[in-house]
């Protein structure tokens, strides 16, 4: 694993053939917070190693383990207790402890999972080795976007607040919700490593992205509300490392990483042959999609140019300009002439306990992705 090593070549393997699923009656046992433990060794081990560009041991050992579906399955696990069981705790009176710990250990579980998932699903072959489990993944990914462009309506993400007079379980459900939307952005990422693996894709999971989910619409809200942008006090924030970072004005016009995964995905899913074939252009889907038309200065639009003759339906039209407008009255950015956003994303850690880059390009992965051109 090289000098940047937190565990040895043995005790990963170790710790990957460990991984198991555990029910939601087991969720806080012993055994659980072990696992927890070790998918948080895992997950920094991950992080260095990508950090290094190196070869990811980590990432090998799951796929040959066969411990993607496992992590998959975890990741739904808890992400159901803590819309079915933590409420609950959270609404009991009598229930008062002097520790949440061990609660706030099963709450992080979730950004702990999708952020060992962001780190390893750049490669083609962990995709692959999901199986069945990515249509699961897919879900996961639509409700998490989904809640994020619902919240974006309501006001923005959540602020964090000190407040004296509040109990250890309301602090507790303030962490949760402000993690929620770094979750988001996470599960956003993953979306688009799947995309880019889009010609190997089985037809279920196709459709349940095309169909069931229309992903490209979805995407499309997501570019209009770019929930990972804001103003305060009149200057132009970007949601960047686990944070919110004040852009500078001369970087104002260029295209954030976030931004730069929506637009690949988006261009995995319309130009691809395998989804192209199968997407069914409603009348709705077509206004939706012609909101992209504002930004004809983004990188992504001059390296599709090419290939957008064969869509009719992208042609300039009044609503094109009418949305263009609003939009540039709404938020007043732009797009650069040229962007590294079809480079890898690292996991920002706001999540967790640990650093790491937030930017990587994908020179080394020969298939899949997008990388930019004049």
């Amino acid at each position: 694993m090289g000098d940047l090593e937190l565990l040895l070549p043995g005790e990963a393997d170790v710790l990957v053939r460990g991984l198991c699923s555990f029910p939601l009656l087991e969720m806080g046992s012993g055994g659980w917070s072990q696992q927890h433990e070790n998918l948080e060794k895992l997950n920094m081990q991950a992080i260095l190693d990508a950090t290094a560009s190196q070869g990811e041991p980590i990432q090998e050992l799951l796929v040959t383990h066969g411990k993607i579906p496992t992590l998959v399955e975890e990741l739904i696990a808890v992400e159901m207790w803590k819309q079915k069981v933590f409420p609950v705790l959270c609404k009991l009176e009598d229930f008062t402890p002097q520790n949440t710990f061990p609660i706030y250990m099963v709450v992080h579980h979730e950004a702990s999972i999708i952020n060992l998932l962001e780190t390893v699903f750049f490669h083609k072959e962990v995709c692959e080795s999901a199986e069945d489990t990515v249509l699961d993944l897919v879900d996961y990914c639509h409700r998490k976007l989904t809640l994020l462009v619902a919240r974006t309506g309501h006001g923005g993400p959540p602020e964090e607040e000190e407040s004296q007079n509040s109990t250890p379980m309301q602090e507790l459900q303030k962490q949760a919700e402000l993690m929620e939307f770094e979750i988001a952005l996470k599960a956003l990422s993953v979306l688009r490593y799947i995309t880019d693996c889009v010609d190997s894709l089985s037809l279920s999971t196709l459709s349940r992205m095309l169909s069931t989910h229309n992903l490209p619409c979805l995407l499309v809200e997501l570019l209009e509300h770019s929930p990972w942008s804001r103003r305060e006090g009149g200057k132009l924030q970007r949601f960047e490392g686990g944070c919110w970072q004040t852009v500078a004005p001369a970087e104002q016009q260029k295209l954030s990483k976030l931004d730069g995964q929506v637009w690949i995905a988006l261009y995995n899913l319309l130009l691809s042959p395998e989804a192209r074939a199968r997407y069914c252009l409603t009348s709705f889907a077509k206004g939706q999609l012609l909101k992209t038309h504002c930004s004809t200065s983004c990188p992504t639009w001059q390296t599709c140019r090419a290939s957008w003759p064969t869509w009719p339906w992208l042609n300039p039209s009044p609503l094109r300009r009418t949305w263009c407008l609003n939009r540039s009255q709404k938020s007043g950015s732009g797009w650069s002439e040229r962007t590294k956003a079809s480079g890898r994303l690292l996991p920002s850690t706001s999540c967790g306990m640990y650093s790491a880059p937030q930017s990587r390009t994908s020179s080394s992965r020969p298939e899949g992705g997008l990388t930019p051109t004049d």
